[in-house]
């Protein structure tokens, strides 16, 4: 297990300049749909509505289902929450949101060996000598490592904290087992995520805090505290007594970290010029179910379209959309982390006065935090305590090409914080008067970057999850962020909705004679152990 995987494993936002839409006259070609297709739109064109529009076409595709698949995005960009930005506006790109997936993420990793895409392991610059890893609780670092590997192993971490290390790493392995059947017969597909939850046991992990759910298997105490809570942090913004014990779990299954050289949106952008038409810039304002069981998409520009299937692939709650009428499950509204991403070059080291170190001693290249002593929260979710924000971390370096003399050499910093990072800040860990202007071409900070997300939903402990099927003919991938949170989670949702679809036009379900042939009647006059009548055909 190597700390320096965990930052960012959730986070999840790219530039694709060929898959951006001209106008509004983009839309023309869908007036005149090819009506012996099956026409599908997706809203979203993110991790899950990627995925879904890939797999739905690889398995229409074999089961030799003609398709004609659309994908909306509101923004300007493909891969929602993975994306990247370019320092100095330049050919530097740096991910704002999810900066990583492990080895585990079978769907990513796939795609990312199909479409030949180089990866690449942590190899963000070392300043020489600083340690890699510490976690400060506002006082004091309370783990330092330099580990570069398995630093479960390490003897000191065993000295420190006794055998909660060895009991946490097993519960994780435990954990992820159980969730890696979603992904298999007879468990995939899955119609009802709370259903398929329950029937892995995980039903008995996300209805416990991760405080609670350690504590039950002796492995609370002191390393919870310190080392897991840091990890909750920077992952999810949480303290362990808010997020749930699965996705406390997830943040320790950091094994075998890599990312796509430029960019992970790359897999999501490769996914879409696949399977599927992209319209970015593109906002749907209002699906409506007609009277033989399709849906009429309107976007910002007026443009309506006939499709037989919808793909909502984007947070319900987020996207101002009309549905008309309401269907028979509508998503509740659940409150997500507004997290606070903020990027900025610098060619000063981290300060070591702030961090309460001695003058010359080096600041780790990736500072967690985590609560000190008797300072408890409980659910609060402002509960970041004393350190103030969740990391801060090198994540590249490179040359400015603005200052003067020229290609100064700078490190590129990437600080996760409930509160958006002012310039008093930036003055106090890097030890130098910042201005209120904050970047200048010369001075102390010569580019940054400010980004507010609704990154995650808060990981309250529930049992039951969204409907993935919200109506006939209309679907739901977002419902799973409620149980884990992750480019891979999205991504499974998608392919198992896509799987769910072909599946219902295999067998011709989903169909309104289909639909009506099912609907059980019964007389007015008829006694409560009648047995439903069926119509006839």
């Amino acid at each position: 297990m190597h700390l320096l995987t965990i930052a960012a494993a959730t986070l999840r936002l790219p530039l694709s300049a060929a898959l951006r839409s001209s106008g509004h006259g983009a839309l023309d070609e869908l007036q005149t749909p090819d009506m012996s297709a099956k026409r599908v739109a997706i809203i979203g064109a993110g991790a899950g509505g990627s995925s879904a529009a890939y797999h739905l076409s690889q398995n229409a595709k074999d089961a030799g289902i003609p398709t004609s698949i659309t994908v909306f995005d509101r923004s300007s960009h493909v891969g929602g929450r993975s994306t990247t930005v370019n320092a100095w506006n330049s050919n530097v790109p740096i991910e704002l949101g999810a900066s990583i997936f492990v080895k585990v993420n079978h769907i990513l990793v796939a795609a990312a060996k199909e479409f030949n895409l180089s990866t690449s392991s942590d190899d963000r610059p070392r300043a020489d000598g600083a340690p890699e890893l510490g976690i400060w609780n506002g006082h004091e670092f309370v783990l330092v490592t330099n580990a570069e590997d398995g630093w479960w192993e390490k003897a000191k971490l065993l000295w420190k904290y006794g055998l909660a290390p060895i009991r946490t790493n097993s519960l994780m392995k435990s954990t992820v087992g159980k969730f890696l059947q979603l992904y298999e017969e007879p468990m995939f597909p899955f119609k009802s995520l709370s259903k398929a939850a329950e029937g892995v046991g995980l039903t008995k992990i996300t209805g416990l805090t991760g405080e609670q759910f350690l504590e039950a298997n002796s492995a609370g105490g002191k390393f919870a505290d310190e080392v897991v809570q840091a990890s909750t942090r920077v992952n999810y913004g949480s303290n362990l007594a808010l997020i749930h014990g699965l996705e406390t779990m997830v943040c320790m299954a950091a094994s075998g970290a890599m990312s796509i050289d430029g960019g992970n949106w790359r897999i999501f952008s490769h996914m879409l010029k696949a399977s599927a038409t992209t319209h970015l810039n593109t906002t749907v304002n209002q699906i409506s179910k007609q009277l033989d069981g399709t849906y009429a998409v309107t976007t910002s520009s007026g443009d309506t379209t006939l499709f037989d299937t919808v793909i909502l692939a984007a947070p319900l709650q987020f996207s101002k959309l009309v549905i008309d009428p309401a269907p028979k499950h509508v998503p509740d509204q659940i409150p997500y982390v507004k997290l606070h991403v903020t990027l900025f070059a610098s060619p000063h080291k981290l300060d070591p006065a702030f961090f309460n170190l001695a003058p010359g001693k080096l600041v780790p290249q990736f500072v967690l935090t985590t609560l000190p002593p008797n300072e408890y929260f409980g659910p609060n979710p402002d509960g970041v305590g004393l350190p103030g924000f969740f990391s801060i971390s090198v994540v590249g370096a490179g040359l400015n090409p603005h200052s003067t003399p020229k290609n100064r050499p700078e490190f590129i910093y990437k600080i996760f914080s409930p509160k958006a990072v002012d310039a008093d800040f930036l003055s106090k860990i890097l030890g130098v008067d910042v201005p209120e202007e904050e970047e200048s071409e010369n001075g102390p900070v010569s580019w940054i970057y400010h980004k507010l997300w609704h990154s995650y939903p808060y990981e309250y402990p529930r049992v039951t999850f969204e409907e993935i099927k919200l109506d006939e003919g209309l679907f739901y991938t977002s419902g799973i962020e409620s149980f884990i949170s992750t480019m891979e989670t999205s991504a499974l949702m998608g392919k198992n909705v896509a799987r769910l679809i072909v599946d219902e036009w295999k067998t011709g379900k989903g169909s309104v004679v289909q639909m009506e042939s099912e609907q059980e009647y019964k007389s007015p006059t008829d006694g409560d152990n009648q047995k439903p009548i069926r119509p006839k055909l």
